[in-house]
């Protein structure tokens, strides 16, 4: 299991890419992940359930309050680990 952000990050931009086909190559931290991925908040929340799973965590939807980039997402990944 992962357990620093740096170790979160590859995992977290890898299955985003997955689910919703792009290159993982061009996804980066900083990337607001509803505008590079062109998703909405239901899909978003699809992403969501992958990486509670993958991670073997429940994250809160009061933490994911204003999160929007694949570096934010994984610090909340990471609190929770």
């Amino acid at each position: 299991m992962a357990t620093s952000q740096s170790d979160i990050l590859p995992q977290l931009i890898t299955l985003a890419a997955k689910r919703f086909e792009h290159d993982a190559a061009a996804l980066k931290g900083g990337d607001d992940f509803f505008a590079t991925l062109g998703i909405d908040s239901l899909q978003a929340l699809d992403l969501l359930t992958d990486l509670e799973d993958h991670f073997d965590l429940e994250i809160p939807d009061w933490e994911l309050q204003g999160v929007t980039t694949f570096d934010a997402l994984a610090a909340v990944i990471g609190r929770r680990l």
